[in-house]
């Protein structure tokens, strides 16, 4: 694992200087071995903070010594050991440059779909990609969308090259009761991590962090 430095003008297709317009879109990436949150979703302000905040992955069998199943691991702002700050402060601003670029945030999961790591499958790289390609050509702002339960995410009901069934993961598990647990039980661990961030004021009161929190999970 090493690194290495060199002159930027040693790359031919670069753009020099290197410096580019604001981004339209600002996607947040997850690995959800557990099968329940959609290849896709459209975020609101507050919801790209509270996922932001989370820096929701899961850790399956092999990426790490002693992992048998499944374990739900979270990185706040997806760097928790590089950030000096609150992550709330970093959110926040986040929030502050998107809302005044007219940036959308996404959460995108390439992680497993039709149930858990072990019993699913794993998103296809190619449905991942039409997703992204969505995303950047602004077509997925015009889909159509619905409201999750429990985490409360909209997602869309159709995107060209993507199989719509996958997009809702509930309809990918046969077992309907396995999914609401499981559903439930990540759910639950994203409550559990938030409970660290809920003491950080920004301003004179506590607004801020309560509009993170509604945007979290709601059982």
């Amino acid at each position: 694992n090493t690194r290495a430095a060199y002159p930027i003008e040693y790359i031919p297709n670069a753009k020099i200087p290197c410096v580019g317009p604001h981004p339209k879109n600002v996607i947040l990436l997850a690995c959800d071995a557990f099968g329940v949150l959609p290849p896709v979703s459209k975020l609101s302000l507050a919801q790209t903070m509270y996922h932001f905040i989370s820096g929701y992955t899961a850790l399956v069998a092999g990426t790490e010594d002693g992992i048998k199943e499944p374990t739900a691991t979270f990185s706040a702002c997806f760097g928790a050991a590089f950030i000096m700050l609150h992550p709330t402060k970093y959110a926040a601003m986040l929030a502050e440059k998107m809302l005044k670029h007219g940036a959308t945030g996404w959460l995108v999961n390439t992680g497993w779909s039709g149930g858990s790591y072990g019993s699913g499958n794993r998103i296809k790289l190619r449905y991942t990609r039409k997703i992204i390609d969505a995303i950047h050509s602004g077509s997925l702002l015009n889909a159509t969308y619905h409201k999750t339960d429990v985490f409360g995410l909209d997602i869309p009901t159709e995107i060209e090259g993507v199989p719509s069934e996958i997009l809702h993961p509930e309809n990918t598990w046969a077992d309907k009761k396995a999914y609401k647990e499981t559903l439930l039980k990540l759910a639950g661990l994203f409550k559990k991590n938030f409970e660290t961030f809920t003491n950080y004021k920004i301003g004179k009161d506590n607004k801020l962090t309560e509009e993170i929190l509604a945007a979290g999970p709601n059982f």
